[in-house]
């Protein structure tokens, strides 16, 4: 992490590398360092969450892959949880589908020539556990910003989702050059 001087094009931002911040949106490097750091913290949160819920055993992928399952209580394909979780190796998701139903938290059944799976009702209880314990050391937390509420977040989720496109219209150009 660096911070710019007043001499340095990055300015007073606080950006993880300056040679970033120096292009046409210095304030982007600004925004990215921002978004390390939340994405490590929320990944680290899920994975502590789920361990306070009474299941110490998963990564964050397999934490986001039990709530994508679990979601209005429907069966899943392969394909629309990777979808979901905008995941382009579905072989990640399949191994955390594995891990999960061997911990006995989520089950397969063919449907046609494809698997889909939902949520047992152990995993069904995981995922109520895991809520409980968000309510009680986050959202509380949440609410404590004061003025900061849901409009303000629901404001930064749309803005996330759009930005999540752009990210994704940059990877695919950049794999052409």
């Amino acid at each position: 992490m660096s911070r710019g001087t007043s001499g340095d094009p990055s300015g007073d931002r606080i950006v993880s590398s300056s040679h970033l911040a120096d292009g046409g949106v210095p304030a982007l490097s600004e925004f990215e360092y921002g978004l390390i750091l939340s994405t490590n913290a929320f990944n680290r949160w899920i994975v502590r969450c789920m361990a306070a819920a009474g299941y110490p055993d998963f990564n964050p992928l397999d934490v986001l892959v039990i709530h994508s399952v679990n979601h209005r209580a429907r069966d899943k394909r392969l394909a629309d949880i990777c979808f979901v979780l905008n995941i382009e190796d579905s072989h990640l998701v399949n191994y955390a589908l594995k891990k999960l139903a061997r911990a006995g938290l989520v089950e397969g059944h063919k449907r046609g020539k494809e698997t889909v799976y939902r949520t047992t009702a152990e995993g069904a209880e995981a995922c109520a556990r895991y809520r409980a314990v968000r309510e009680s050391c986050l959202v509380d937390s949440v609410r404590a910003l004061g003025d900061f509420g849901d409009r303000e977040i629901e404001s930064i989720a749309r803005f996330l989702r759009a930005l999540s496109g752009l990210y994704d219209q940059a990877a695919r150009a950049a794999t052409s050059l």
